[in-house]
């Protein structure tokens, strides 16, 4: 056997084709060896690095959903302080349209007195015959003016509602009448004239409403 090696060995080194050949054969097969042969390298994945990958995918499912997760959070959450700085800026815009109110109902009164003393004078008797009349008379209607001046500035409005179709929003009706020349439902007489302040009804106006026949 060891004869027959020794020739082997011989018969290569004195082949010039074989002798060429033989260091590249030689690696070729430490390579092989040193890999665990070819089988290995074409063969099925190894047991733990399939177990690795798909620990690896049930992983990143998980990273997915928690992110669409707090993504859906954060949407939520920007909306909500949306809605809350919205609520917050009318809060702030009524205030300052409506935070007079109590003072403009007070101021209400005095426009009432002022309207009753000028309807109360007799138009007859002012005359330049009568000027202490006149002149208080006078005073009287400027400062009413003035003072609707100053209402209309502030955003107060008078409800005069006499001939229009009754609004329930703006009007209170104390009492039903017939009234001929009329349609049901209109507004016959006016009692008290109201006001709206910003568009919003500050005092209704009372009135009286034509009843149907």
């Amino acid at each position: 056997m060891a004869g027959l090696c020794v020739r082997a060995v011989r018969h290569i080194l004195t082949t010039p084709s074989l002798s060429r050949r033989m260091p590249r054969l030689l690696c070729t097969a430490a390579q092989q060896k040193s890999s665990g042969g070819p089988d290995e390298e074409t063969g099925a994945p190894k047991p733990e690095q399939g177990a690795a990958e798909k620990l690896l995918t049930e992983e990143k499912v998980q990273l997915e959903e928690q992110l669409k997760e707090l993504t859906d959070k954060y949407k939520r959450a920007l909306a909500d302080m949306e809605n809350l700085r919205q609520r917050g800026q009318k809060l702030v815009d009524d205030a300052k349209l409506y935070g007079i109110q109590g003072f403009c109902k007070d101021l209400l009164e005095v426009a009432d007195i002022l309207e009753k003393a000028t309807q109360s004078v007799p138009k007859e008797e002012v005359t330049s015959q009568n000027p202490h009349l006149k002149n208080l008379y006078d005073g009287l209607v400027m400062t009413q003016v003035q003072i609707q001046k100053v209402f209309t500035k502030h955003g107060l409005v008078k409800l005069d509602p006499a001939g229009l179709k009754f609004d329930p929003y703006e009007h209170e009706a104390l009492f039903h009448i017939p009234f001929e020349g009329q349609e049901p439902g209109t507004v016959a007489m006016v009692t008290k004239v109201g006001y709206k302040l910003h568009g919003r009804t500050l005092r209704p106006a009372l009135v009286g409403v034509v009843k149907a026949p």
